[in-house]
C-alpha cells in the first residue's frame, strides 16, 4: 500500500531537482512537491513516442461509479483488472520521490518513512491513463519484503535507477520486474 509519498528537491538530488524544475516550467509551477496526497497532481515519467519525460499527472484513477479514487494497482492481478491491464501492457510510468510513508497498523499508528538506502531518489512503478481528458497515475504494489512486513503486508514497487528504462520500454521487462523480489529499504519515523 502507499498512501502518501514525499517529494522534494534538495540539492544534493540532481535527478529528482531536474524532473521537478522541467515538469515546473511545463505548467508554470502548478504541481505539488513535499508530502503528495491522493488528487495532487505531481511530476510522473512518461512515455511518449519512445523519449521518457516528466509530466505533470494527477495521482489516483476514478473510482467505481465516480466514488473516490483508486491510487494503488496490485502488480500480481493487474494484468486480469479490466481498469488497468491495458495500462500495464502500453502505458507504465515511473512516480519519482524520495520515499514514501506508511503507518504501523498495530500498536500506536506511527507514521514511518521508507526509503532506499545510499539514494535521496526512490522511483516506483506505476500505471497511467486518460480519463475525460486528464491524465491520472496509480502505483503499483506488491507484497512487502522484510523491510516493510512489520509496518504493512504491501508496498510499492520500487524501482533500481537501472530498471527504469526496463519498466517503460519493455513489457516483458516490466513483467519480470514485478514478478522479482523487491529492494530492502530503510525505515524511519516521520
Amino acid at each position: 500500500m502507499c498512501g502518501r509519498y514525499v517529494l522534494f528537491s534538495d540539492t544534493e538530488m540532481q535527478d529528482i531537482r531536474d524532473i521537478i524544475n522541467e515538469v515546473q516550467k511545463k505548467v508554470n509551477g502548478e504541481i505539488k512537491t513535499g508530502e503528495i496526497f491522493p488528487t495532487n497532481k505531481a511530476p510522473v515519467l512518461i512515455k511518449e513516442q519512445g523519449i521518457i519525460m516528466p509530466e505533470a499527472v494527477k495521482w489516483g484513477f476514478p473510482g467505481f461509479k465516480g466514488k473516490g479514487v483508486i491510487i494503488n494497482a496490485r502488480s500480481e492481478s493487474a494484468m486480469e483488472k479490466p481498469m488497468f491491464h491495458k495500462s500495464l501492457e502500453e502505458k507504465r510510468c515511473v512516480i519519482p520521490s524520495t520515499g514514501f510513508f506508511e503507518w504501523s497498523h498495530s500498536g500506536p499508528k506511527d507514521k514511518y518513512q521508507f526509503n532506499l538506502p545510499g539514494s535521496g531518489a526512490l522511483y516506483m512503478a506505476g500505471l497511467y491513463n486518460d480519463y475525460g481528458g486528464e491524465r491520472r497515475f496509480a502505483i503499483l504494489t506488491t507484497d512487502a519484503n522484510a523491510s516493510m512486513e512489520e509496518i504493512h503486508n504491501r508496498m510499492p514497487v520500487v524501482l533500481s535507477s537501472d530498471e527504469i528504462e526496463q519498466w517503460m520500454k519493455d513489457y516483458q521487462g516490466a513483467l519480470d520486474i514485478i514478478q522479482s523480489s523487491r529492494p530492502i529499504l530503510d525505515r524511519r519515523l516521520a
